[in-house]
């Protein structure tokens, strides 16, 4: 235990005679990308992201929260070279070292340390979620001081809770700007307070919807509204072939009386704003009218279980798959397969909501013509009878209707296709969108910044 304690007490003094004073910024310094989790099958967009900025230029430090639970990867994720940085994964080691790294910053910046420990403290009073505010307290030590190692100038955050309350702590120990993209739930279930004081104390803010810059520009003081940028999710239409594939074949057998009958394909967490199980009662109605099809739906979630209890029950005559998660390569070859694609997502009764899902962006670069709802940020993409049909929420009825008017028109298919490619090119190809965040990232270094490949 004596030798223990007397090489820390030594690497504590070389630590300190080290680090005195302000961190110093080396030239081109790193970006921290605190995340939740990662890598998510889910979070293709954020992915996406991090290939565009390093094809820039960017040099990037990656900080997860916690580590992954699938065992599915996108193969895309290869191409990424920033290291990742996780807790340690045994618990009496994870709980030593965020102590260890927490004396470290105590020691080389006390003033620093000590002022957000004070506001952990009023902040804590003042939650709603006290324990909540603690745990990122104790997050932001141990990623301020890899940070400080890694001569990180600018700390960034994916979700407006868990990861900028870390961000924005481990700044303040660091005296470095930190940033954050608010994306949906997290926006929407965070208390408005703290979304305002994040907002202020950040350097920039970036979202993902005009919805989202509405809601964001009612809670901003005068002063910060100038932070505010909309920076769409972008599409890496490197996947999807540079034009669509008739929609009208796909699915479609013509005199082939053993072919396939057409596939709506639907993509999502099976979570309640999700509205899956509307989709499944808008299925239930076409085979009421006799309409031939049969319904893929891809992804996991809380409600698996009882979504495909209801997708077997009378009416619907196991015409609906429900597969899990799958791998983006997998995702892709099976929009190829598909006549058309529905989601109608809801805002939930606790408020959450999407912004504007990712895959109805996917399914339009493959050239699928969409259903969905008119809700939150998905009419800043869908325009109704031009780049796809959009329905009221919570409408089966409603979208059954459309669902009947797009199988039922293969004129139609195509149009709203070839559209909505155009759509996707213009507004949403993920190599032109990464290059407004790498800006906001790296003032000092956008000007030379080469184009992406």
């Amino acid at each position: 235990m004596n030798k223990s304690f007397a090489r820390r007490r030594s690497a504590l003094r070389r630590y300190l005679s080290s680090k005195r004073g302000t961190m110093k910024i080396p030239a081109n310094p790193p970006v921290a990308f605190i995340l939740k989790r990662y890598p998510r099958l889910s979070e293709t967009f954020i992915l996406n992201e991090i290939r565009a900025l390093e094809r820039l230029g960017a040099r990037l430090e990656i900080f997860s929260l916690l580590r992954p639970e699938e065992q599915l990867t996108h193969p895309t994720l290869a191409e990424v070279a920033a290291p990742v940085t996780y807790f340690p994964a045994n618990p009496l080691r994870r709980i030593g070292t965020i102590l260890w790294s927490h004396l470290l910053m105590l020691a080389s910046a006390p003033l620093r340390y000590l002022h957000v420990l004070l506001l952990a403290v009023g902040w804590s009073a003042q939650s709603q979620r006290p324990l909540g505010v603690w745990k990122q307290f104790m997050r932001s030590a141990y990623i301020a001081l890899r940070c400080r190692r890694a001569g990180v100038g600018h700390i960034h955050a994916h979700f407006a809770n868990a990861p900028t309350a870390v961000a924005h702590m481990a700044s303040l120990m660091l005296e470095v700007p930190f940033s954050f993209t608010t994306h949906a739930k997290d926006l929407y279930l965070t208390p408005r307070e703290v979304i305002r004081r994040r907002l202020h104390a950040a350097s920039f803010v970036s979202t993902c919807t005009r919805y989202n810059m509405d809601y964001l520009g009612g809670l901003a003081e005068p002063s910060d509204a100038g932070k505010l940028n909309l920076v769409y999710h972008g599409i890496d239409l490197s996947e999807f072939p540079a034009m669509p594939r008739s929609p009208a074949l796909a699915g479609h057998g013509g005199n082939n009386a053993t072919a396939l009958p057409p596939l709506i394909l639907s993509v999502g967490r099976l979570v309640p704003k999700k509205g899956m199980g509307d989709l499944l009662a808008a299925c239930r109605i076409l085979r009421a009218r006799d309409i031939a099809f049969r319904c893929i739906v891809v992804g996991g979630g809380p409600l698996r279980a009882s979504l495909e209890a209801q997708g077997q029950e009378p009416g619907l005559d196991g015409r609906v798959t429900f597969t899990g998660a799958m791998a983006h390569d997998r995702l892709i070859a099976l929009y190829c397969q598909a006549t058309a694609f529905a989601l109608v997502p809801q805002i939930a009764e606790d408020g959450d909501r999407d912004g504007i899902p990712n895959v109805l962006a996917e399914a339009m670069a493959a050239g699928v013509p969409v259903v969905t709802t008119a809700i939150s940020g998905i009419p800043e993409l869908v325009e109704h009878g031009q780049t796809g049909l959009l329905v009221g929420a919570r409408n089966p009825n409603a979208a059954a209707d459309a669902l009947q008017r797009l199988l039922g028109d293969a004129t139609l298919q195509r149009k709203l296709a070839l559209a909505a490619r155009r759509r996707i090119e213009s507004d949403f190809a993920c190599w032109e969108n990464a290059r407004a965040m790498y800006r906001l990232l790296t003032p000092a270094s956008a000007a030379p910044a080469r184009r992406a490949a």
